[in-house]
Parts: structure tokens; sequence; C-alpha cells
């Protein structure tokens, strides 16, 4: 019963209430006493009276069946309500199985995912979800707690692809969150991390309303995407996991880790980096700063996944890594004006022959120190602009005077994943993830075979081999108000054959996009597919 937080189901003879209450009250926050095994707490119905009067009244047979025994003991849970398993990032050796908050039903897959984990080295299936990895230091005792107790008080509570939760923000920001706040944004969060969703036009969008369907942001967030596309567009490259790879041996182990061969100094590459099976781990773009220094830039969210991957492949010396995420921000600027932009802001030539595509160069941006990657999540013509994260500010200040004629405005992510899904670009946890493969998902093109040995290598070059048997495709959605958001089925001929990662509704182009899996011999250009939308 969600309304009433509750459930109810046969217990032998009897009958079973379970009740989620409002009034939660955390237990033992600091430490779980070392004695504690399976011994109730006291029993407390005055903070359960209200969801019981409820259930009374839902349950009529209540009434007169009387209450045989009451049992109230703790649950344990993570900030966002799954466990915590596997390998604890820098601590070597040591391993993770708690906040396991349903025993019975979750123990079996987690003893089994730990198993595989320390004999295979790595789980049969992707596990993010659970990985004790996806968290990161801002994950503080104050930030568990708070989000814990939002959580269990949601258990009944209808979730919504759009919904963002305030408990325990604004939590990390960066040196423009007020000026962005004062600008109308409304943030999301990744992370611990506060990020733009959109900038409101008016009071009515400063809360975006949960919905299934297009929400009340829906016009702006099209007015952010012809910004990009028509004029140029501002938008902050916090959310992005940045690492500094430095050593005599810095090259060679990121050729040993990566799929690609790394670029010579003053270029760019993608590069997909694979499990020894072969499944997606991480996909990357890579800048080669200077002599034995590279900037790998991926997912903010599978931060600590991916240090703890490096460390445990890191040899002995020769190669340092370090995670510059926060210490290394600033901005992207996107669409055909972006080039003048930049240059109003440099004395530097930033012609097309001087910054090519997938360059990467230091520049002085008025006074500012920069470092400048010539390319754009977005599709169109865009530069990232790397600096300091105290200098921040003074970058935003130089952009927006020099781009106010030209029409600069900010856009924020749900812009972005719209401009995205025109293009057909992938996101982590998304259309790449640990279940998928680099043949699977397009991401073998920028595989290089040539280079020599790479972990995953015998693995992608038997799928080049054997191509595999689904792919990725991007489809047209006949749709009025509701777009997808992943995990929708696909459906031919009265089948299921595939399954969404992504989509949304693609502004500039006016149409309804979705990204997903169907069989390889399914794939033609016009081909028909039905895609359950609301089902």
């Amino acid at each position: 019963d969600p309304s009433g937080e509750s459930y109810f189901r046969q217990e032998g003879n009897g009958l079973v209430l379970g009740i989620y209450e409002q009034d939660c009250d955390p237990w033992s926050v600091d430490t779980t006493p070392w004695d504690f095994g399976h011994e109730l707490l006291p029993d407390n119905l005055d903070r359960i009276a209200e969801p019981l009067e409820h259930a009374f009244f839902r349950f009529p047979c209540l009434a007169t069946a009387g209450i045989k025994r009451v049992i109230n003991g703790p649950f344990t849970f993570a900030p966002d309500g799954n466990p915590l398993i596997g390998p604890v990032p820098g601590l070597r050796g040591f391993w993770s199985a708690c906040a396991v908050m349903a025993g019975f039903s979750q123990g079996g897959g987690v003893g089994k995912t730990l198993a595989e984990w320390m004999i295979d080295g790595e789980p049969s299936s992707d596990v993010f979800a659970m990985d004790v990895a996806r968290f990161g230091d801002y994950a503080t005792p104050d930030y568990t707690q708070s989000r814990v107790v939002e959580n269990y008080q949601r258990r009944f509570a209808i979730s919504f692809p759009n919904e963002e939760l305030p408990a325990g923000r604004p939590l990390v920001t960066t040196p423009v969150y007020d000026t962005w706040k004062q600008a109308g944004a409304v943030f999301g969060v990744g992370y611990g991390l506060e990020h733009v969703n959109y900038f409101a036009a008016n009071a009515d969008e400063a809360y975006e309303t949960p919905s299934y369907r297009r929400s009340n942001a829906f016009d702006t967030i099209g007015r952010e995407c012809e910004t990009v596309r028509t004029a140029v567009g501002i938008n902050e490259i916090h959310n992005f996991g940045k690492y500094l790879v430095e050593g005599p041996a810095a090259e060679d182990w990121l050729n040993h880790i990566l799929a690609n061969r790394m670029p010579r100094v003053g270029r760019i590459v993608l590069t997909p980096m694979l499990n020894p099976k072969g499944r997606l781990i991480g996909d990357f773009t890579v800048a080669h700063l200077a002599d034995q220094k590279f900037q790998i830039t991926g997912s903010s969210v599978a931060q600590n996944f991916h240090m703890r991957w490096f460390e445990q492949h890191l040899p002995g010396t020769g190669v340092t890594v370090e995670n510059i995420s926060l210490k290394r921000i600033g901005f992207q600027i996107a669409g055909p004006k972006a080039r003048e932009l930049l240059s109003r802001v440099t004395n530097a030539d930033v012609s097309n022959e001087a910054v090519k595509f997938l360059s990467v160069t230091e520049l002085d941006l008025s006074g500012i120190p920069a470092l400048v990657n010539r390319l754009s999540y977005t599709g169109d013509l865009g530069y990232e602009l790397y600096v300091d994260a105290d200098r921040q500010m003074d970058l935003y200040a130089a952009l927006t005077s020099a781009g106010e004629d030209l029409g600069l405005k900010p856009f924020g992510m749900r812009a972005m994943m719209s401009l995205r899904l025109e293009k057909g670009f992938g996101s982590w946890l998304r259309e790449f993830r640990p279940d998928y493969t680099a043949a699977e998902t397009g991401l073998d093109f920028f595989i290089n075979f040539d280079k020599g040995d790479f972990i995953g290598r015998d693995a992608a070059l038997a799928e080049r081999d054997n191509p595999p048997d689904r792919h990725l495709v991007t489809l047209v959605i006949d749709a009025d108000d509701g777009d997808v958001w992943g995990d929708e089925p696909i459906w031919k001929d009265g089948f299921v054959v595939g399954f969404v990662t992504s989509g949304g509704y693609a502004h500039h182009a006016k149409k309804s996009v979705a990204i997903g899996f169907v069989p390889v011999a399914m794939i033609e250009p016009g081909g028909q597919f039905r895609v359950e939308i609301l089902g």
C-alpha cells in the first residue's frame, strides 16, 4: 500500500504487516556495537501509530485480529539504499560486503558477486549500482545519514526519471555556483557535485515537476539547445572525471590499459578501456599535454571506480596518477560562434588551421593560463577551457563580457543530453557499461589492434572475427508528450527484440529519439520497430 507506506503478506497461519514510517529513527549512527547480533530493539508503536491506523483502515480484517508480536529491529543502509560491495578503493586487499538491507533476497547475489570478483578478478555482470566505488570522499557520515533517512522515507514512493532529491545538498559546489543560482539555475547532482540542469525562465520553472512526460522545463531546455546550435552556449565542465598521468613510463602504461594508441603531443584521442573479457569499463578522451604528461577525461560518477582500476594496474615505478577533477575545472563553449568568442579572449591564432579538431593547446585567456581542448559533446564547433579552480570566475567574467553581442547564454545538462542524442553520442552507464562490449556499441572504431598488447585485446580480437549479434541504433520515435528514458522494451513483429539504453527529445531536430540495442540482422535504414513508452 504505497499511500499507507506498508506491505502485507501471509506468514504461516497469520499475517505480517510491515511499515516504513516517516518518523524513522536513525540508530547507532557512529558504529554498530561489535557484540550486536540479531537482537531486537524496544517496541515503539507510537512511532508507527499513524501508518498503523491507516493499515487497519485499508485491511479491515486487522480490526479483530490483534497483534501477536512486534518486531522492531535495525536496517542497514547506504545513502542510495543499495549494498556496498567490492574492493575498497585505496585499501589493497580490503573488501566490503555491507549495507545489505534485504539479506534473504540480496545475500545470495552479493556472495556470488564477491566470490567471482575474488577468484576471477571481476564480476560476471555489471554491479556498479552495488559497487562500493560508486561513492567518493564526499559521502560523509552527515551526508549518509540525511540520505539514508530520505531513502527510507521514500521506500514506497514512485520515482521519476527527472526527479532531483534534496537531502544532503548542496554538498560540493564550484566557484560559479552562486552566479549560476542567481541566473535561475535549477540544479541536479552527480557524485556529490552540483551541476546545472537548466536555467529557469520564470518562477514556475524554478522547480522541475517530476514526471514521466515532458516537464514544465521543456520549452526552456529547447531554447538552450537553439542557443548552442545557432549562436554560442556556455556550460561547466566540472562534472567530468579528470586524471593527470605523468612519468617516463606514462605512455607505455596508458597504451597497456587503454585500447587506442596514445596521441602525439598536442593531440587528443578517444578510447575505450576494457577488462580482460573485453567488456567496457571506461570511455575516455586522452590529451597528450607534454612529454611524459597526459590528461584523461571520463565519467564523473565513475571516478572512484576508475581510480581503483588505475591503481590496481600501476607499475611499481615510472607512472603517477592523480585525480584532478575539482582542481582543474572551467567551461565548455559550443556553437557556430564559439571560435569567434575564443578569439576575443586571446591574442593567439585560434583559426581552424592553428587549433585543429581533437587538438590540445595551452593558451592565455585574458591573462588566465588555460588548457584548451577542441572537441564538444554537443557535436558543435566547441572548446573545453580548463583552468585552475581559483581562476574559474575570472574566466567566466572574461567570456561573458566578450560574448554578450554574440548571443552567449548558459545551458545546462538537460540541453547537453538532448544535443548529444541528435548526434547519436553515447553516455557512460547508458550506452557504455560493463555489460556491453566495444563492438556492440561502436567503440571498436577507437581500438588500435596494431599497437601491441593491451588489456582486453584478445577478447576484442575474437569479437572482431566473430561480430556480436546486437548493436546500438538510433531510433526516431513517434511520440506526442512523453519520451523514452532508458530500459524500455523494443518490439518487432510482436516480439521483444531489444531495449532502450537512453533517449529523450532532440529539441533542435524536433524529434523524439531513442538509442538502444537491436539484433544486427534487423538493422536497416528506415527499419520499423515499436518502443513501449509509459506502458
